[in-house]
């Protein structure tokens, strides 16, 4: 079990995202008003906070969002989650599609905070089914 400590959006790609409190997660497309929304497998990115705070243990000065992450979930290791694996939290279910990614290019969020672990560390889901979801919720395999 787990529990959804931020939420986070952006209208640009490419660099951190902003928190929000609530946010409705919309099937097959992902959060509402993100920019990484759409009928794609990565719809929605999640980082496992444990992973952020390593990082801050390092010397990284980050916040929730600096690593464009959508969802900071304490309690579960994300980075080994088998793809196909459900998390449901409320009504909404979000199925992993995706462990980690390919940066071709080093990104912004590389060169403010010094490195960018959602490549190593981050997973991408799609939302099977929607749903609001509220920073604090919990969040459960299935």
């Amino acid at each position: 079990m787990g529990k959804i400590l931020a939420i986070c959006i952006s209208k640009k790609k490419g660099g951190p995202k902003h928190e929000v409190n609530e946010i409705e997660l919309i099937e097959n497309f992902g959060l509402k008003e993100d920019v990484h929304g759409g009928n794609w497998h990565r719809q929605v990115s999640l980082l496992s906070n444990e992973k952020i705070e390593d990082f801050k243990k390092k010397g990284g000065v980050v916040r929730f969002g600096s690593f464009g992450e959508n969802l900071v979930i304490e309690g579960i290791d994300l980075s080994i989650l088998p793809i196909g694996t459900r998390l449901k939290c409320n009504d909404a279910i979000l199925e992993v599609t995706q462990i980690g990614k390919e940066c071709t290019a080093r990104c912004s969020i590389y060169y403010s905070v010094g490195d960018c672990i959602m490549p190593r560390e981050g997973i991408f889901a799609k939302v099977i089914s929607g749903g609001k979801i509220y920073k604090g919720d919990e969040i459960v395999m299935i």
